[in-house]
Order: structure tokens, then C-alpha cells, then sequence
């Protein structure tokens, strides 16, 4: 038995210790399961890089002994380098409510905290607190400081966060489906001019090379590929070992014309190679580019190359940079060959890092992510456009939110027609961790970006005195008739959705979200003050949202909202959730989870939902909850039945497969025995019935 195995065999023998009450009934049985499930979590990393696996083990933990003070900070520790991140601020804030003192820098990890879950007030107070603390002991010189240029550093994130969450982008971002993720790992989406080509790398196991795992107990990376057809993307396969190895292979960037793959290899500390389509199915053994780009012993891991294919740029952190990681160019002369790279200066570059580059088709809008200048956490993604007459780039502008997060955001490339971009992320109705994004991006983004990201040039313009007009001579001649002068186009004002959030009578911070209830789509919310978020819609016709809402402690609330279409009148729906305590007998409708007809498969609208109650389960480590299957009177009844019971289970499958204890889940098949509704009509009835619940059973 390895060591990997030995691990998984105790941490599974520790698992049913602790999920069998007959055994442990005594609180000094569960602090002594405690002890060995940090010890059991400090082994797995001094053994391997399973940060997951580690994850799991201190959390456990943590919840079989609240007031055990090493595995709350060890939980913390773990869900910040891995996922779900703002699920570090509970076991933070037991650390500092058990003792202040164990560890010197807490405020500043619950600040980080906060700022994972978008919760940017509560993170500029922690932070801001830590701050003080900081200055107050400035003789301190532990292990456990963060310096005072960091905290300054996440205080200014915080604020952006609070700026742009009252500014939302108007991005649409929609999950591009299971054809392309996977619940493992999906990341570094790169495509062809025509859209028709999806190259991406992905940890999966499926179709992967190796059938074993990397230390981390991951897959490792594979590249993948897509077609688009009629319209939808192919099911993705590995593209071959031609390009795949069997250890880590990923890719960097896709020449527009579909022929170049460039990817990224580990020799030489990191270099960048390139490969040539041969057919749909076959690609050229990759070759390193020449020394013009690639440096001796440092490293190169992006590029993007114009659609002519004259301009390259990529990052690098090789000496004679700004910071860790910079963003350089090269050119390629009358013979074909790369010109010596050059630094894109201090107007791209920074002291942090810069990576991702990507040279959209106009050949002068570039894209790319920092983590140094004024974001709202990790990377975020910033556009520059160079101006030929002033020979030079201008100032870069943030994207702003939602398209980013406080989390990274990076590897951002953009369709020939500008109305689309890709990416990968960790949001909401993700399949699993990062998964691959399609942006919508709107026609009047420069100005949105502009307003939001500089207040002083508008106030500026407000400034500009206009010259008087001038005197225009009347005609000598007589006209015969005066053409039709053109209607002026009518204004359409965004109607205005005003949504505000209570829990027990009070207003609370909550984690509010809108789609689109036809195709998932992520509409933009803002935060106007604590507890009221606004988001501004101009449909054409009246269209159907589902408007969610979460807070930790209580059931997550769906609420359906129909927008009307917009017009040149003011339009304002206002909404109001209150939310039920997280206890016994609460239950809700999982009424956003869709099967395959007459299946139980999940379909790919189904993932959003089903994360809200694995995040509430995973925030209530105490609930047991019942998954209840219903449907509705079409059928033999003995089939509903039967039916019912195996959608239940594919609902407690998912929660399973995300991490959740099976011992609290219980599936159970009701059929058409509880209906809502009158099976008489489709819409206001069968519709309904046809449903899965939970219900707090514990």
C-alpha cells in the first residue's frame, strides 16, 4: 500500500468513525478523532500535494471539535488554497474568538475571507482593523505578519470591489455546458477566427493519457478539443499524442487561421512551443520557438499572436522586467524570423505581475490580466488600446465586474466580431473548479468602462464649456419642398430591479443572484446600499428571470421575476426576500434543476441550483436533509414512483460527488402522491408538480 492509499484508507476508516453516532457518543471521542484528523491532514502533506484530500480532513476536524483551535486555523488555511474560499471566514473567526492571539495576522485572513464572498464592507473592516494592529505593534517581526504594502494593497481592492458591485458591467455570462467541462479542472480556452475551434486544457480523467494521478491527486493536464456544429459544441477529446505527453501538457494560444497551436512545456524552466495542424485530426510534433522568445532558465507561459501573424506577444519573468512576471513583444522581419522581444514598459507592466496577453483582431485592443493595479482581487482582466498617433499605449482600463471576481480572472481571447469572448473562472453554476465561460460583451462597453473606471473624466466633461453655434445665412434660393426631417430614435430607459434581503426583520448582506430562467444566462447585480441590490434590464419583450438569494445559517430562496419590456417610460419592480432559518422542517423547491425527458440525467441548467444547496449544506455541517422526488399523474403510477426516487438520487449523487456526507442525505421517490398544484392544466399545474425538494429532516 503507497503512501497516497494509506492516507485515503485511514482518512475513509477516520470518516465512518465519525458518522456512526452509536459509536461516538461521548464529546472526548470526537476531540480525540479531531487530533488524528489533523494529524491524518498534516501526513497527506508531508506525503503529497492532495491539497483537497487535506482540506477535507482538517474541516471534519473542525466540525467534530469546534473549540479545537489548530484544525479551525488549519480549515481556514486549506479552503483558502483550494475552493469555495469564503468558507474560511467561520473556522477564521473561531480561531479568533477562541484566542485572539494564536495567530498574529487572523484579521487579516478573515478580511480575505470576506473578500472571496464578494462581501467587500466586512473585508475592508477586517482588513482595516489588521491595519491598525499592525501600527499599533510595529516592533513585531513574526512568521505570521502580513506586511503593511499587502494589507494597503487588499483595503484598495476591497474598495474597488464596493465601486464596481455598484457599477455592474453589462456582461451576459452563460457556462458553456458539459459538452466542453468537466467537474475536474477546464481552463485556457483558445479559439479560430471563425469560431469553429475550441482548444482547452483540462485535468480530467476521462480520455486522458495517463490513467493516474499528479501528486495533488488531480488527473494531469491534458489539451482537448472542440468543433462548433449546427450551432452547438462537439463533445471535446483529446487532441492525440502528437501534442499530449503523459505527464503535464497545456495550451497557450491558437493562430486565427486554426493552424498554429502554441503550448507550454517545462523545459528549460518553462518554454513555448508550437505545432501545425495537419488535418481536423492530426498535428505536427511540437517545436520551440527560437531564443528570441524563449529565455535561457526563466519562463514563458502565455502568447497570443496577431491574425497576420507579424506581432507576438507573451509574458515572461526574466530579468530587466518591472515586476514578477511582465508582458513582452516581438515582430517578425522580411525573412521571417522573430526580432529580439521587447518589455511593453511601465504603462502595461507593474512591481506585481502581468500575464495572459491577448491581441484581439483589430490588431491594436489588447487584453490581458494584472494582479497589480486596481482590481478587486487575485488577477483581473484589463483592456488597452494602442493609439498610432501618439505611437504608444493608453491607459489600461478594468473590465470591472461581473466579467471579474476576487478571485483570478486571466487567459481572456475575444471573437473576430467582438461580440463574444471566452475565459475560465470559478463561479456559481460551475460543473465543479474552473470551468469555460462565454461573455456576451456589450456594444457600448468603452463607454460603461470609462464611467466606471474613471469619475473624474466625466465630471470633466461636464466642465467643457460648448462653443456657440455658428450663423447659419439663409438661402438665395427658394427650396421646393423641405425633405422629411428623420425621426429622432426613441430613448428606451432600463427598467430598474430593486431587490432587498432580511433575515428574522433585519437587513443582511446576502449573496444575490439573476438569470435568465431560458438559457442560465448570469445577469450583472449591483450593490446599491447593505441589504438592497439593484440590476438594470432592457428586454425587448417581457422576459422570465429566477432571482436567488443565499446567507449563511438560512435557506437559500428562489424567486421568479417576469421584467417587462423596457420603453421610454421609468420602470421599477421592487422585491423583498426574507429568509427562513437553516432548522428543522425547512424545506424548499429545487424548482431550477431540469432531466433529460422522461430520464433522471441532469441536465447542464441544473449545476447553479444544486450549488446553493451543497453550499448551504457545506456552511450547516449539522443538517441532515431529505430529497424528495415528485412528479406529475401522466403515467402508471408505480412508474412515477419509481422515477421520482432515481431523480432524488441523482440530486444526492451530485451533493456526494461535490464532498457532502452520504450519511446526511436520504433520498425518496413520492411520485404523484403530493402534488402542488391541479394535474388539469400544464403550465399552472403538471409543470409544477414535476419537481425536487429538500426538506431539513435534522
Amino acid at each position: 500500500m503507497n503512501v497516497m492509499q494509506r492516507i485515503i484508507f485511514y482518512a475513509g476508516l477516520l470518516l465512518l468513525l465519525v458518522t456512526k453516532p452509536f459509536i461516538l457518543n461521548a464529546q472526548e471521542d470526537n476531540e480525540e478523532v479531531a487530533e488524528q484528523l489533523v494529524e491524518l491532514g498534516k501526513e497527506t502533506m508531508r506525503a503529497t500535494q492532495a491539497l483537497e484530500i487535506a482540506k477535507e480532513q482538517f474541516v471534519q476536524a473542525a466540525d467534530l471539535d469546534p473549540d479545537n483551535i489548530e484544525a479551525n486555523w488549519l480549515a481556514g488555511e486549506y479552503i483558502q488554497r483550494t475552493s469555495n474560499k469564503d468558507r474560511s471566514v467561520k473556522y477564521f473567526k473561531r480561531v479568533l474568538e477562541l484566542d485572539p492571539d494564536y495567530r498574529f495576522d487572523v484579521l487579516y485572513w478573515i478580511g480575505r475571507g470576506y473578500q472571496y464572498g464578494y462581501d467587500f464592507s466586512n473585508a475592508l473592516e477586517f482588513y482595516q482593523r489588521y491595519y491598525d494592529k499592525l501600527y499599533a505593534d510595529v516592533n513585531y517581526r513574526g512568521m505570521d505578519k502580513v506586511s503593511v504594502k499587502e494589507t494597503e494593497k487588499k483595503i484598495e481592492e476591497a474598495k474597488n470591489g464596493i465601486e464596481f458591485m455598484a457599477n455592474p458591467m453589462n456582461f451576459s455570462i452563460v457556462n458553456v455546458g458539459s459538452a466542453i467541462n468537466s467537474p475536474m479542472p477546464d481552463y485556457g480556452p483558445v479559439l479560430n477566427e471563425d469560431e469553429t475551434i475550441l482548444i482547452f486544457t483540462t485535468r480530467r480523467k476521462d480520455g486522458n493519457l495517463n490513467q493516474d494521478v499528479f501528486e495533488d491527486n488531480f488527473p494531469y493536464e491534458d489539451i482537448f478539443i472542440s468543433y462548433k456544429k449546427d450551432g452547438q459544441w462537439t463533445e471535446a477529446r483529446n487532441i492525440g499524442d502528437a501534442i499530449n505527453t503523459p505527464f503535464h501538457d497545456s495550451n497557450l494560444a491558437l493562430s486565427a487561421d486554426g493552424d498554429d497551436l502554441y503550448i507550454y512545456m517545462d523545459e528549460n524552466e518553462g518554454d513555448i512551443y508550437v505545432s501545425s495542424r495537419i488535418d481536423d485530426s492530426t498535428w505536427s510534433e511540437p517545436e520551440p520557438l527560437s531564443d528570441a522568445i524563449n529565455s535561457l532558465n526563466y519562463n514563458e507561459k502565455s502568447i497570443s499572436i496577431s491574425p497576420d501573424k507579424s506581432i507576438m506577444f507573451f509574458s515572461s519573468n526574466r530579468p530587466g522586467g518591472f515586476g514578477g512576471d511582465d508582458i513582452y513583444y516581438a515582430t517578425k522581419n522580411e525573412r521571417g524570423e522573430w526580432s529580439r522581444s521587447r518589455n511593453l514598459g511601465p504603462v502595461i507592466n507593474t512591481e506585481y505581475n502581468e500575464d495572459g496577453p491577448f491581441i484581439d483582431y483589430d490588431g491594436k485592443t489588447l487584453y490581458f490580466s494584472s494582479n497589480g493595479r486596481g482590481g478587486m482581487g487575485g488577477y483581473d482582466l484589463f483592456k488597452v488600446e494602442y493609439d498610432s498617433i501618439e505611437d504608444g499605449w493608453g491607459e489600461p482600463v478594468n473590465l470591472g465586474y461581473p466579467i471579474n471576481t476576487p478571485d483570478d480572472d486571466i487567459y481572456f481571447v475575444s471573437t473576430k466580431d467582438g461580440k463574444r469572448g471566452y475565459y475560465a473562472s470559478i463561479r456559481e453554476d460551475g460543473m465543479g473548479f474552473t470551468d469555460i465561460y462565454m461573455v456576451t460583451i456589450p456594444e457600448n462597453l468603452d463607454e460603461q468602462l470609462v464611467a466606471v473606471n474613471s469619475t473624474d473624466n466625466v465630471a470633466e466633461e461636464k466642465e467643457v464649456e460648448i462653443d456657440t453655434p455658428p450663423v447659419i445665412e439663409e438661402p438665395t434660393e427658394v427650396i421646393e419642398s423641405d425633405p422629411e426631417p428623420e425621426p429622432e430614435p426613441e430613448v428606451v430607459t432600463p427598467v430598474q430591479l430593486v431587490v432587498a434581503t432580511f433575515a428574522e426583520g433585519a437587513p443582511v448582506n446576502a449573496r444575490v443572484r439573476l438569470t435568465k430562467k431560458d438559457d442560465n444566462t448570469v445577469v450583472a447585480v449591483g450593490v446599491k446600499q447593505p441589504g438592497v441590490y439593484v440590476s438594470n434590464l432592457t428586454p425587448e419583450q417581457p422576459t422570465d428571470y429566477i432571482l436567488s438569494a443565499e446567507y449563511p445559517g438560512y435557506v437559500f430562496k428562489n424567486v421568479s421575476v417576469t421584467i417587462p419590456a423596457a420603453t421610454s417610460e421609468t420602470q421599477t419592480i421592487t422585491k423583498t426576500i426574507d429568509f427562513q432559518r437553516a432548522s428543522t422542517g425547512a424545506s424548499g423547491v429545487l424548482r431550477n434543476i431540469y432531466f433529460e425527458f422522461d430520464k433522471a440525467k441532469l441536465t447542464d441548467n441544473s449545476y447553479s441550483e444544486l450549488n446553493k444547496l451543497e453550499r448551504m449544506m457545506a456552511e450547516n455541517p449539522g443538517i441532515r436533509v431529505e430529497i424528495g422526488g415528485h412528479t406529475d399523474n401522466i403515467g402508471p403510477a408505480s412508474y412515477n414512483k419509481d422515477l421520482s426516487k432515481k431523480r432524488a438520487m441523482a440530486v444526492v449523487d451530485y451533493l456526494i460527488d461535490k464532498g457532502i456526507d452520504p450519511s446526511r442525505l436520504t433520498a425518496v421517490g413520492y411520485g404523484e402522491e403530493r402534488p402542488l398544484a391541479s394535474n388539469d392544466d400544464e403550465r399552472d399545474g403538471r409543470e409544477l408538480n414535476r419537481r425536487v425538494e429538500f426538506t431539513i429532516i435534522k
